[in-house]
């Protein structure tokens, strides 16, 4: 089977005036349909920027980075953004909120850009919300969630197009010891019972353990790349 995602030798430079800077130095690997790997590196190490590429926020300098079999570089802007939008959800540490908006208009917002009818938006959004135990906050302005809260919203909005994959960004990176457990339960649900492949980017050891594998990223290259046995409690979860 062809995998979700194959980078090969891939690049990425920026300029500014005259002086580059190297961001990712020939990587390759590919990712499966269904996995849950975690991109972990200190900062510079380059994931922020792998992740824009992979989530076709950002173009290669270099190399070859295929999803689910076609070339990114043979997308026109338009089918990259369907692509972005139908195929891909991104869950970000800063949320990305409308705060002065409820929760179910924020969830809904993808599906403005979808081919979705727009009498089904309710619905789905509605479901996305019940996936994430949000249903009790659905009217409520995002200004007055909490921080897990906010981001339970952000993965509900993620999910409405029930994508192939899903990227977090550091998605515990504002909350609480606690409410960051949350949300990486809801993370391990979506992949493990929902079966959606999940890419976290972290620098926290112990939030990159729910993955089923690491790849570890020095000034650009891998260092390691490998599987990992989850720690888990009674219940199947970190805590």
């Amino acid at each position: 089977m062809t995998p979700l995602i194959a980078v090969e030798r891939l690049e990425k430079t920026y300029y500014h005036d005259d002086i580059e800077t190297p961001a990712l130095r020939g990587v390759s690997f590919t990712i499966e349909r269904g996995d849950f790997v975690a991109i972990m590196g200190p900062s510079g190490s380059g994931k922020s920027t792998l992740l824009h590429v992979l989530g076709f926020l950002e173009a290669a300098t270099a190399g070859t980075y295929r999803f689910d079999g076609k070339a990114m570089s043979d997308h026109t802007p338009d089918e990259i953004a369907r692509v972005r939008n139908e195929k891909m959800g991104f869950v970000f540490q800063a949320f990305n909120l409308l705060p002065r908006v409820s929760v179910l208009e924020n969830v809904k917002l993808p599906l403005l850009y979808s081919r979705v009818p727009e009498r089904k938006w309710n619905d789905i959004a509605t479901t996305a919300i019940d996936a994430v135990g949000l249903s009790h906050r659905t009217h409520h302005e995002a200004a007055r969630l909490s921080g897990g809260e906010k981001q339970r919203a952000a993965i509900a909005r993620a999910l409405v197009n029930n994508p192939q994959v899903i990227f977090a960004d550091e998605p515990t990176g504002n909350l609480d010891s606690k409410s960051g457990a949350v949300v990486m339960e809801i993370l391990r649900k979506l992949n493990e019972k929902e079966k959606h492949t999940v890419i976290l980017i972290t620098h926290e050891t112990y939030t990159a353990e729910n993955a089923q594998r690491i790849i570890r990223l020095l000034d650009g290259t891998i260092e390691s790349d490998e599987q990992v046995a989850r720690r888990t409690t009674a219940d199947g979860f970190i805590k």
